[in-house]
């Protein structure tokens, strides 16, 4: 089941609401579809390099299914994997998301795409608080897009 519908940005919403803060909160829409580009990249077998995809949000079945998998039950870590599973409904132009496909990732995908779904699901956004390591400067960057160093 999918469900897409349309997100307005916090500057959007402001915008359209006339600076009112608070007000007209009941109009916008929940964005439940999130794009996302690997640090390096699914390869699949034809050694095709898949970098960008789309990440869903979660639902309660998505955490609940996977505590009854027999793989999760004989090893606890493997649980993020079949939850990454769930949720990921695109990783380049592969469609059919499956344990098989997370496990062949790259640990640094892997650790990008368990952050990433974190950040989504529990904190609602994909902006990270980083700072400049040359000048101290802090700054918001948003994990869904770009390469590094982009802006």
């Amino acid at each position: 089941m999918r469900r897409s519908v349309q997100f307005q940005s916090p500057e959007q919403f402001e915008a359209a609401a006339g600076g009112r803060g608070g007000a007209g909160r009941q109009q916008e829409a929940l964005r439940t579809e999130f794009g996302f580009e690997l640090p390096r990249g699914y390869v699949d077998e034809s050694g095709t390099v898949h970098r960008t995809g789309v990440m869903r949000l979660a639902t309660a079945r998505d955490e609940l299914v996977p505590l009854r998998d027999d793989r999760v039950r004989e090893n606890s870590a493997y649980l993020s994997v079949v939850l990454i599973s769930r949720v990921v409904t695109r990783i380049g132009t592969v469609e059919d998301i499956h344990p098989g496909v997370i496990e062949d990732l790259f640990a640094s995908d892997l650790a990008f795409l368990q952050d990433f779904y974190r950040r989504v699901n529990a904190e609602g956004h994909t902006r990270a608080a980083v700072t400049c390591p040359s000048c101290d400067e802090e700054f918001a960057v948003n994990l869904a897009g770009g390469r590094l160093g982009e802006s």
